[in-house]
């Protein structure tokens, strides 16, 4: 026999369609899958790539001049991590010396979007940031 929650409402039921928002939040947080892709694109650098790509392919040399503070290695391992998880495509054109071109895949490109939305609402508010970070420096030295 089913137990009916008598806090449903009737002709109500749960489901996990159905889950409330924190429950699926959760849900979301603890797939390992999520947490990975966030890493990647919570960092600096991957970000900073992805923006850059967005615009327009570029060559190495060009990245690098474009992503400011990045070195030579960290832009290597960046651009390798991006192209392994399938947001960068890397095409090399023989010549000499071989001609290197990086660009955004269809998977980066819908990546690209949220990104730049991200960045947007950051510089929308970023002076409410830096006084909230301000007042909470305060508060920290005062203690």
């Amino acid at each position: 026999m089913e137990m009916i929650d008598p806090d449903l409402q009737e002709g109500t039921e749960t489901s996990a369609g159905h889950m409330g928002v924190t429950a699926a939040i959760e849900a979301i947080g603890a797939c390992p899958a999520v947490t990975d892709m966030m890493s990647r694109v919570g960092d600096k650098w991957s970000m900073q790539v992805v923006m850059k790509l967005g615009e327009e392919p570029r060559r190495f040399n060009e990245l690098r001049r474009a992503v400011e503070g990045i070195s030579q290695r960290m832009l290597t391992r960046t651009l390798r991590n991006l192209e392994r998880d399938g947001l960068v495509s890397r095409k090399v054109t023989p010549s000499v010396p071989p001609r290197v071109d990086y660009a955004l895949t269809p998977l980066g490109k819908s990546l690209w979007g949220p990104v730049t939305m991200l960045s947007r609402w950051v510089i929308d508010n970023r002076i409410e940031i830096e006084s909230a970070r301000a007042e909470y420096d305060a508060r920290a030295d005062a203690d």
